[in-house]
């Protein structure tokens, strides 16, 4: 692999700047916790990443402040809990293993959800979910971006459903999900087929299929931990995905697919949203990935090369999926939509496995005397 443009170090300052053994630093090496690289000097040397080095170093002494780790775990710091769902690593994106940018060029949704959470009869989506073709004869439409069609999904979720199997019910919440943003049942037709046909939008299938697989799953989101939460409760799938929904809509979430898309309506010179994230230092992949074949607009194309070249930040897949709806005429608010489906998968896989732990997550606060306001000191 090909030395990266970042500061490295010697083993023994990197064991130094950590105070273990070499041996110790070999260790975390092995582990994936610290990058290393041939010395472009001396091939026989190795050195360090020195980012992995000092952000070994800051969790290391979070452990040694209980309440510090414990007051920084939920503001992207440590882990909180385990999965085996998906992992983000050396820039990556893994899902169950499989590189998500590689699988996103052929998988659909479909698939990626009985990848996603395992176990599934895979003939999960051979058969039509009669809920979902009873419930979407009264839909008055399809319905778009983080209000409207929240409150679709919801209203969909929240109807009496009967009892069905682990496979059926999932098939069921999926499709129920997609009928929201469709106004129409997808049947058995692939959820990517379905939506690209429901939005006049044949040309766009193959990147509404790609979209939705990049969108499926991100490690523990904000939405996926409100999941867990609910699923950890004994809720049923169907309320965690709602809880997931409720998350997704926030503008510091999903929400924020719609402050990109205004700021592309009328770019300004004040700091562009839907720019860099703080778990791809080098780019977020999803964001290239659905970028890289897109018809972009004109004027996208534009603004896209002039905050890279004013900041060197990159894309993220918020504004892939805003700059890809743009692209291909989709109605507005649709990326929203793709977003929320294809990450309904994600979902349904982190509440299966959640309740499979038979835990319940309940953190403690930590309790902070207000000041008293209005009275003399």
């Amino acid at each position: 692999m090909d030395r990266p443009s970042l500061d490295l170090t010697s083993a023994g300052d990197a064991a130094g700047r950590l105070g273990i053994s070499r041996a110790s630093l070999y260790a975390y090496v092995s582990r994936g916790l610290i990058r290393s690289f041939a010395s472009p000097h001396d091939p026989r040397q190795r050195l360090y990443a020195l980012d992995d080095v000092e952000a070994l170093a800051e969790r290391k002494a979070r452990f040694r402040r209980p309440a510090v780790a414990a007051a920084t775990a939920l503001d992207w710091g440590l882990p909180v809990l385990e999965t085996s769902i998906a992992r983000i690593k050396d820039g990556r994106l893994f899902y169950r293993e499989r590189d998500a940018v590689a699988l996103a060029r052929t998988a659909t949704l479909e698939e990626t959800a009985l990848l996603l959470i395992g176990g599934l009869d895979p003939q999960a989506f051979d058969s039509p979910s009669p809920l979902v073709k009873d419930l979407a004869k009264d839909l008055p439409g399809p319905a778009f971006g983080p209000h409207a069609f929240v409150a679709q999904a919801i209203r969909l979720l929240s109807a009496p459903a009967p009892k069905e199997t682990r496979a059926a019910e999932v098939a069921t919440i999926l499709r129920l999900v997609a009928a929201a943003g469709s106004g129409a049942d997808p049947g058995t037709e692939p959820i990517h087929r379905h939506l690209a046909a429901a939005w006049g939008a044949p040309r766009a299938c193959e990147p509404i299929r790609r979209a939705l697989v990049l969108s499926a799953d991100h490690e523990l989101s904000s939405s996926a931990f409100a999941v867990r939460v609910t699923a950890s409760t004994g809720a049923t799938l169907r309320n965690a995905v709602i809880a997931g929904l409720a998350a997704l809509s926030g503008p510091h979430h999903g929400g924020m697919i719609e402050r990109v898309r205004h700021f592309l309506e009328a770019p300004r010179t004040s700091p562009a949203p839907g720019f860099r994230h703080r778990l791809y230092p080098d780019g977020d992949p999803r964001a290239q990935a659905l970028l890289e074949d897109a018809p972009l607009l004109a004027s996208d194309a534009t603004t896209l090369r002039a905050v890279e070249s004013a900041t060197g930040e990159r894309p993220s897949i918020d504004m892939a999926l805003a700059m890809m709806e743009r692209a291909y005429g989709l109605p507005a608010g649709a990326a929203f939509v793709l977003f929320a489906v294809g990450r309904t998968a994600g979902w349904l896989a982190h509440a299966i496995e959640q309740r499979g732990q038979a835990t319940l997550i309940r953190p403690r606060a930590r309790y902070v005397l207000a000041e008293e306001e209005g009275r003399d000191p």
